[in-house]
């Protein structure tokens, strides 16, 4: 049987992606990793072919995926888990961080709608025009853009509802909301509706800043948080950034967690940070979303039908910052 271009990536010890650059003669390739494939492609007397990778002249093997930033812990692992998934289908990922500049997502919606890259994945704070992305093989996080467009999300409503019933069930009874609200519609905004359902199933009052911020921005807006309602005994944050400050600053201010201040945040791409304390969060499957939105992308890609709506279930972790 002859050999395939998976036995040469196994060989060769390399992504099927990796071949494939190698085989198309993409400049991206490492000289020793090309080395290596070449070499794997005569040990087992592989012969690519040739008419093949000229048909596939309109693909560009590449797809982009649009972060706000990078240097976050969500979509620093978010973006490993979507280059190794991409990597499995012989696609290399070109990686944007977008924050602040609304311009690098069109920029990379033109170049889809030109062939110079296959498709998008977006994770974005933007808004776009949806007849114009109708057009693109994209596939978002969380962000409905539209009739057609797929997007991969978690159980954001159930997530939240059980975890404000946690709260409650630890004693908590003044508990408030800390969150960041996208630009765009999103399932992010289900954490609040879920939320404020929970305090009014129990007829508690509702303590919310729920506002639009930039990555960075988030320590004025948990002081406005903790000057507006100094009573608070729990917190539900949106994401782990929001958490993280929160901690650090209602212990500046005297506060002690959870003796004093409950907290659950919901992300859990990083649960553990001051001496390896553990967070009490809802975990999204954040590996599993990686994975999944890339497979829409490219069945979508290759002109095939996909849900629009995706939902995978998160975790409940339960750490050092709850009773």
């Amino acid at each position: 049987m002859a050999a395939t271009i998976k036995d040469v990536a196994e060989f060769a010890g390399v992504g099927i992606g990796t071949v494939s650059r190698v085989i198309n003669e993409e400049k991206s390739v490492k000289p020793a990793t090309r080395e290596k494939v070449k070499s794997a492609m005569t040990a087992l007397q592989f012969s690519p072919n040739k008419m093949a990778a000229k048909l596939r002249k309109n693909e560009t093997r590449n797809i982009a995926l649009l972060v706000p930033v990078i240097n976050h812990p969500f979509f620093a692992k978010f973006a490993y888990y979507v280059e190794d998934e991409a990597d499995k289908y012989g696609y290399s990922v070109i990686l944007v961080s977008s924050q602040q500049r609304v311009q690098k997502e069109t920029d990379i919606i033109d170049r889809i709608h030109r062939r110079e890259v296959d498709g998008a994945v977006f994770v974005t704070h933007f808004a776009h025009n949806s007849e114009e992305l109708k057009e693109c093989p994209i596939v978002s996080i969380d962000r409905y853009f539209g009739e057609g467009i797929p997007y991969v999300t978690s159980d954001n409503y159930n997530a939240t509802c059980n975890a404000i019933e946690f709260l409650l069930q630890k004693g908590c009874k003044n508990i408030g909301y800390l969150g960041s609200k996208p630009l765009v519609s999103s399932e992010v905004m289900e954490r609040e509706r879920a939320y404020c359902d929970t305090m009014a199933k129990h007829n508690l009052p509702v303590r919310a800043v729920n506002e639009v911020i930039l990555h960075g921005e988030e320590t004025a807006l948990v002081s406005s948080f903790l000057d507006k309602y100094p009573d608070l005994d729990g917190v539900f944050a949106s994401g782990y950034s929001l958490a993280q400050v929160l901690y650090e600053t209602a212990l500046q201010r005297g506060k002690r967690i959870p003796e004093d201040i409950q907290l659950v945040s919901y992300d859990g791409a990083f649960k553990q940070w001051n001496n390896n304390r553990m967070l009490t969060c809802v975990e999204q499957p954040l590996e599993e979303m990686a994975r999944e939105v890339v497979r829409l992308l490219i069945k979508k890609i290759k002109g095939g039908q996909v849900d629009v709506r995706t939902e995978l279930k998160t975790a409940f972790i339960i750490g050092a910052t709850t009773k």
